[in-house]
């Protein structure tokens, strides 16, 4: 079991956690995703492969909207925890457990829509990982269709490679939650530190690690160019509304 893998099945559990409150999220992610895939000519009778789901944050909303939805991850114990939430919900969808960079392994089938989000692609530590996750990603995505994903805005990040992100905190029924990310830089791959403290009757603090690779937009571009896309643009929180810049890939 590698670092990323361990990362997600010791994280689902508490991942909710991060978020002030995470069904609300679920909606206010979805309502962008949708106004995107209108604008690009898509509604929900469009097929969506969400190939990094995690918990479900993102494929639970969309399937709420209507939208016939797919879901995958290589992490079970997020994967359980998205199953979970979805039975809670009330939605139909299709988990499998599958490898991003292996998506014909387990698909057979092509979709309109194939979402990585949440920073799912610089879990790629090489630029072979990068290009393979690359090639079946779109290997997945149907002719006149495209690949959505979102990423950390790295280009702004390189330049100065900043050792924490600032701290998120929440109030809650038993007291206060704060959570932040420490970063320990070496060259374009960082180690990822996530602390998760519940200050209530009783202090906890959770702490989970994993490992990122810096990815820039320009090297994430010409990969999708060169494994058959034919326009690829970026989005960013001012025009979205969404916490990260977002790729758009048609093919």
């Amino acid at each position: 079991m590698n670092i990323t893998q361990t990362f997600y099945d010791n994280l689902a559990s508490q991942y909710d956690k991060l978020f002030l409150d995470w069904k609300s999220a679920t909606k206010e992610q979805a309502a962008i995703l949708d106004r995107l895939f209108q604008n690009e000519g898509f509604d929900t009778h469009a097929s969506i492969l969400d190939c990094a789901c995690g918990i479900g944050t993102q494929a639970i909303g969309l399937a709420a909207l209507g939208y016939l939805v797919t879901a995958s991850d290589f992490s079970e114990g997020a994967l359980a925890e998205a199953k979970k939430r979805a039975a809670q919900n009330a939605v139909e969808i299709c988990f499998e457990r599958a490898d991003f960079r292996n998506l014909s392994h387990t698909f057979s089938k092509k979709f309109d829509i194939v979402i990585a989000m949440d920073n799912a692609l610089p879990h790629m530590l090489s630029k072979k990982d990068l290009n393979s996750a690359i090639e079946s990603i779109v290997g997945q995505v149907a002719p006149g269709g495209m690949f959505v994903a979102s990423i950390r805005d790295y280009d702004a990040l390189l330049s100065d490679k900043p050792p924490y992100s600032p701290p998120y905190i929440h109030q809650t029924d038993h007291g206060q939650r704060v959570s932040f990310q420490t970063w320990q830089w070496n060259d374009e791959h960082y180690k990822l530190t996530q602390y998760i403290i519940d200050d209530r009757d009783n202090l906890e603090v959770s702490k989970f690690e994993c490992e990122y690779r810096a990815t820039r937009r320009d090297e994430l571009t010409e990969l999708l160019i060169s494994n058959g896309c034919k326009k690829v643009e970026w989005k960013f929180s001012k025009d979205t509304g969404f916490y990260q810049p977002i790729l758009i890939a048609k093919r």
